[in-house]
């Protein structure tokens, strides 16, 4: 096996054309891509989404304060917070969790159990950090990278802007001074803005990625800002006075002269913390649904565009490619669409091949997914996040709530298809894991619903020690089928590193770095647990990513290809279809069955190598034996299979 899967290396990397290594020429000449077209290079990355915070310490200088946190969740710094030991075991208590007890609850959170007090830590990850481990994605094979957001927050997520226009005070090398630049700058006005040390090393990180032919992405939350936000500010102190009082839906403001303080605004899903912009119709989250329409304040909406022209040209010399190379766009359906479709075009101004990707998540949660194809007309969104895919495929896989028959699967993947241009489809960022649900393994490894009570905090059986070894197997299973069917690969940061964890925040542990050291897992949510688990970073995993990223980018038919299916003519446990790219195809089976079987190529008319001895053809070369639980790629050259 071992010598197998170098000669693949070898074949793939000394191959006379890499789509990859072509990537850096691209960066420096951007293609123009026409308003309501995707742009080309989105058909061909591989996506790995960091979450800054909790990716690498690589300055511990400019680790977060107590002041530096203050205005997030719960409202309150304990007095013995701390940062966090990046090794450290992740249910165990920090010491300063006991200054919770006899606390009042706060905009509706229970602060009793640990995902509540969890909120709270910090890591130290940085901007850095990131630098320091350019070499380690480039390794890996990623072609782009999805950063949550940046912008400068008090939370350990950045969803919650004290400013839009920065990038955190903690991310960057200078946090004191940084916040000194903040504070000199007209916030309305983009003339004043300085760059601060964060901000200049954020823009050293884009040219890194560039530099390496990776693209960079950028997300944002339009829909809302934090409770210190700057204008909100203003309007707590000049109350109706305000020039931002447009900005929110303010319910009630202070009255003078009052013992008490009446001052309330609308958040986010009910949260104070995350006051939300006004639009010309209210709509809240139980009544998702595209509606047209536009943000209320012509000067709120001037303030997003500002922000965003400048990261898509930090200098500002009219060429983008010193800057990110398009948006990822949270909560997208809670926006109305004259906004996007306005944004798409101030945009696609700066950088004509800039990329959108909408966060198009649920119509009724927990059982229906939205439908995109509205978003997706070439006035809106390039793609989104494909959750309706990695639903459909835990269902196949896993049997997670329940199992699936083959065609059922496929029924399901061609549904996904209708009224979505096929240049979209190509386009879409497939998800198997974010920061907003549990890492892969662990969803995997339980089999709830989907996004149902993903915690132990929850639903006390649900399973958050390290997954066993046949969920592994299903996860490579599914990784096979991500990688070779349509649309663009998304790794979320550490899945690759066979990290394990529920919902928000378990989803969130510091990665598991192999020169580093980590505690075993020996507390679970309510106290030590009877196991521990050792927590180190898995080896042969990675290798799998890396060697199915490498497959992907060497044929142009996993990366643009259609697809056809053949699930009528084999056994229910195989998963069986063709990629086919302009006169080339690759097949890809998966037998997600206990029993071994003896599968008919689909092609018999072209050469090919079997890496694994167990797998060996017929001397006329019509069927091979697909081992339990494995799977098998052909392509013109050779048969790549997980089967040892």
């Amino acid at each position: 096996m071992k010598n197998a899967l170098g000669a693949l290396v070898f074949l793939i990397m000394g191959c006379t054309h890499n789509p990859a290594s072509d990537e850096k020429d691209h960066l420096e000449a951007k293609k123009t891509t026409s308003l309501r077209d995707v742009p080309d290079w989105s058909n061909d990355v591989v996506w790995y989404q960091i979450f800054a915070e909790r990716f690498r310490n690589g300055d511990r200088t400019n680790d977060p304060r107590p002041q530096d946190i203050t205005g997030c969740y719960p409202g309150w710094v304990p007095e013995t917070w701390a940062v966090t030991p990046w090794g450290h075991d992740w249910y165990e208590p920090d010491p300063y969790f006991a200054e919770f007890d006899n606390r009042p609850d706060w905009s509706g959170y229970p602060i009793s159990n640990f995902n509540s007090k969890a909120q709270l830590r910090r890591y130290g990850g940085d901007l850095q950090g990131v630098l320091d481990k350019i070499d380690y994605l480039d390794s890996l094979g990623i072609t782009a990278v999805y950063f949550n957001p940046l912008n400068d927050a008090p939370s350990l997520h950045k969803y919650d802007p004290r400013h839009w226009r920065h990038i955190d005070r903690n991310f960057g090398p200078d946090p004191d001074g940084d916040i000194a630049l903040i504070e000199g700058e007209n916030p309305i006005d983009p003339d004043s803005w300085t760059m601060t040390s964060a901000d200049q090393l954020f823009v050293a990180v884009i040219e890194a990625f560039h530099d390496r032919g990776i693209r960079v992405i950028l997300d944002y939350s339009f829909n809302h800002t934090g409770a210190d936000f700057w204008a909100l500010n203003d309007i707590r102190k000049r109350q109706f006075a305000s020039d931002y009082k447009d900005w929110y839906w303010i319910d009630s403001y202070d009255v003078p002269l009052s013992d008490s303080n009446e001052f309330a605004y609308k958040g986010w899903y009910n949260l104070k913390g995350l006051p939300e912009i006004k639009e010309e119709e209210y709509h809240h989250m139980d009544t998702l649904r595209p509606y047209s329409g536009n943000i209320q304040s012509a000067t709120a909406k001037e303030h997003i565009f500002n922000v965003t022209r400048r990261w898509l040209d930090p200098n500002g010399d009219g060429d983008p490619s010193d800057g990110v190379d398009g948006y990822r766009l949270d909560v997208a359906m809670e926006l109305p669409t004259d906004f996007w479709k306005e944004f798409r075009a101030v945009v696609r101004e700066v950088n004509p091949d800039a990329y959108f990707v909408g966060e198009v998540w649920w119509k009724a949660w927990p059982d229906e997914l939205a439908d995109p194809a509205p978003y997706l007309e070439g006035d809106m969104f390039d793609a989104v996040m494909n959750y309706r895919w990695y639903r459909a495929a835990r269902h196949y896989f896993a049997a997670a709530p329940n199992s699936i028959s083959t065609n059922e699967f496929i029924d399901s993947l061609r549904s996904f298809e209708r009224g979505i241009r096929p240049q979209n489809r190509r386009a879409m960022m497939n998800v198997a894991a974010s920061h907003d649900v549990p890492r892969l393994a662990t969803s995997l490894y339980n089999k709830n619903k989907y996004k149902y009570v993903p915690d132990a905090a929850a639903q006390k059986r649900y399973k958050v020690e390290k997954p066993d070894s046949l969920t592994r197997k299903i996860q490579e299973l599914l990784l096979v089928q991500q990688f070779t069917f349509v649309g663009a690969p998304h790794i979320w940061a550490g899945d690759e590193m066979g990290m394990w964890g529920g919902d928000d925040p378990n989803c969130r542990k510091p990665l598991i770095w192999p020169d580093l050291e980590f505690d075993p897992e020996v507390y679970g949510p309510e106290g030590r647990q009877s196991r521990a688990d050792e927590v180190a970073f898995d080896r042969n995993l990675f290798l799998l990513y890396q060697q199915l990223i490498e497959l992907r980018q060497h044929y142009p038919a996993l990366r643009r290809g259609d697809i056809i299916y053949y699930h009528d003519r084999y056994s229910d446990n195989l998963l069986c279809y063709t990629r086919y790219y302009e006169g080339d195809s690759i097949d890809v089976y998966i037998n997600r069955g206990s029993e071994a079987m003896n599968v008919p190529f689909i092609r018999r008319d072209r050469e090919r190598s079997l890496i694994n001895t167990e797998q060996r053809g017929s001397e006329n070369g019509i069927e091979f034996v697909l081992q339990p639980m494995s799977w098998a790629i052909d392509t013109p050259y050779l048969i790549l299979s997980s089967a040892k």
